[in-house]
Formats: C-alpha cells, structure tokens, sequence
C-alpha cells in the first residue's frame, strides 16, 4: 500500500480528531437511543465502509496466515475492550472511568520498549506522560458516585486501557509481518461486530431503542469511527508504538475544544482544562521531536 506523503505523527493526530468525531456523533445519538444501539450501528458502519475501501482499492491482497491469524485475535479483544469500557461508565462513572481508560500510552510504551525492543529517549518519554496527564486533567470531573459503588470497580476501567495499550503493539507486529492496513482494520472491524452482536441478542429488548436519528448518527459516528482506526493502523505500519499511542491518545482535546466552540453552554473552561490542553499539545510537540 503507497501511503500518503505525511509523516506518521500527522496521520496519528488526524487518526484522534476523527476518534473525537466519532464521540461526538455518538453522543448526539444517544440522545434518541441507547449504548447498546450505538455499538452495533456503528460497528456496522464502521465495518461496510472499511470493506467498501479494501475492494476499491484491489480487493483482499496477499498476507500472512500469522498476521491474519492476529488480527482476528485483536478484533476480538476490541469487543472485550468496548464492553469493559461501558461497563466501568457504568460502575464508577465517567469521571473516574476516562481518565483511567485514557491511560493506555503508558501500558502501549513499557510493552513496546521492554519486549519490541522500541527506542524512547528522554523527549518521548517526558511527552507520553505530559499527554497522559493532560488527557486525566481534560477528562476528570468531580461527581457523586454512582450506586453500589466498590473500588475494584476501578478494574473494569483499568483493564479496558490495559488491553487497548496492548493493542498498539500487537497492530504494530502484525503489521510488521504484512503491511496493509486497510485489510486489516476491515478485519478487525468485521470481528469486533460479530463479538458484539451476542450482546444485542441477549439483552431485554428495553435496552434496543432503535431511533432514526439516533441511528444516522450513529453511521456517522461509525464512519469516523472507519478512519480513525484506519488511520491509525497506516501511523502504525510506519511509525513506532512509542509515537503513534500517545498522539492517537489526544482525543479528549480535541473533544473539549469542540465543546467549546460549538457547545459553550456545556463545557466549562477553567484552570483545570487549560493546563490539561497546555500538557497535552508540549507532550505531543516533545514526541515529535524526540523521535
């Protein structure tokens, strides 16, 4: 695959603002319908629209049994992923779950360094925790506990950013065996649908509200959804793990700014976000330069 004349940090920042159009899209349908509608329908999207680019472009190309063999495997733990997060959200709420699902970078740069052999100079390291801390700061937001409240609740949460910090290296192996990302994120896309769909069919049918307008957001979200881990995979196929997770992992910034510029009513800016946003852009500037 001829990549596109930009470098990988480029294509993993592009890869965030479009996971933060993914939210926002999602978050404009789950006022006519609910979670459960909007992982399915986005997956689906998500899944036609990745399917639909793999055949414009030449159809399904030649790859290694392994490399196919682990990204099925990785489609696989996206589910668990996805079903981990919402369950924490659940549990512990947002405040206390995204920050601690927002860590993954982290876990992403000790695999990526103790086990892939990845060099991380002072610069990235010092930039992976700026972003990290910045992400907690942009995303934390005191609350009430939700009922029933246990801290091992906690866990659900923190396994959802550990398992999504192993992802990035494992895309990053498998990609170094065959490089072509847009097969494989259609891959794990199809996976990731066909994990998530025991869920729709076991669930009491009060928790399917199947809206129109909840649902053309949520295709819209699943297109977003479609470049972000398209992307993503491209940064990957030829930057390092210890570069593209941290950026990728900008998310939330890009989530409050939209906020504020077009929801100012709802987002408030106070010392808090603004040295969340300041953390955020020196990390990713420092691991731009430090790689």
């Amino acid at each position: 695959m001829n990549l596109p004349p930009m470098g990988p940090e480029i294509i993993a920042l592009i890869a965030s603002f479009s996971y933060a159009l993914f939210t926002l899209y999602g978050w404009f349908g789950l006022r006519y319908s609910t979670a459960l509608v909007a992982t399915i329908v986005s997956l689906a999207s998500r899944t036609i629209i990745l399917w639909i680019a793999v055949f414009l472009l030449g159809g399904i190309p030649e790859f290694a049994q392994s490399s196919l063999s682990l990204f099925v495997f990785l489609g696989l733990m996206q589910s668990v992923t996805s079903l981990l997060t919402f369950v924490g959200l659940h549990k512990i709420g947002t405040a206390r779950s995204q920050p601690l699902r927002n860590a993954y970078p982290l876990f992403s740069a000790l695999i990526a360094v103790a086990i892939m052999q990845e060099q991380a100079g002072a610069l990235i390291l010092l930039g992976t925790i700026l972003v990290v801390g910045g992400v907690i700061l942009i995303s934390w937001k005191p609350d009430v506990p939700p009922p029933g409240y246990r801290w091992w609740h906690i866990l659900y949460s923190l396994s959802a950013g550990a398992l999504a910090g192993v992802a990035f290296p494992l895309r990053r192996y498998g990609l170094s065996i065959t490089n072509e990302p847009v097969f494989f994120a259609a891959v794990v896309a199809v996976v990731s649908l066909l994990g998530a769909l025991p869920a729709l069919s076991v669930s009491r049918e009060k928790t399917a509200v199947w809206n129109k307008k909840g649902i053309v957001y949520f295709i819209v979200s699943g297109f977003f959804e479609a470049v972000g881990a398209l992307l993503a995979l491209v940064a990957l196929s030829t930057g390092r793990v210890v570069v593209v997770s941290p950026i990728v992992a900008t998310t939330p910034l890009w989530n409050l700014l939209i906020a504020v510029i077009f929801f100012k009513d709802r987002e408030e800016v106070n010392a808090r976000t603004v040295a969340g946003t300041i953390a955020v852009f020196s990390g990713t500037i420092a691991i731009a330069l430090g790689r």
